[in-house]
C-alpha cells in the first residue's frame, strides 16, 4: 500500500471518529452514523490494500 493511500485512510478514519464524537455530543444521530460509515469505509479500503499487498509478494 502506498504511503499516500495510508495517509488518506488514516485521515478518513480520524474524521469519521470526530464526526461520531460530535454527533454523540450534540445528539445528532445522522452525524454519528456518518462518522461510523466513514470509519467502516476506511477499514474496507485498508483491507483491500492489504489484499493487494499480499498478492504483490
Amino acid at each position: 500500500m502506498g504511503l499516500a493511500d495510508k495517509a488518506k485512510n488514516a485521515a478518513e478514519d480520524a474524521l469519521g471518529k470526530a464526526k461520531e464524537v460530535v454527533g454523540d455530543a450534540t445528539d445528532d444521530k445522522d452525524l454519528k452514523a456518518e462518522g461510523k460509515k466513514d470509519q467502516a469505509s476506511s477499514s474496507l479500503k485498508d483491507a483491500g490494500e492489504n489484499v493487494k499487498d499480499a498478492f504483490k509478494k
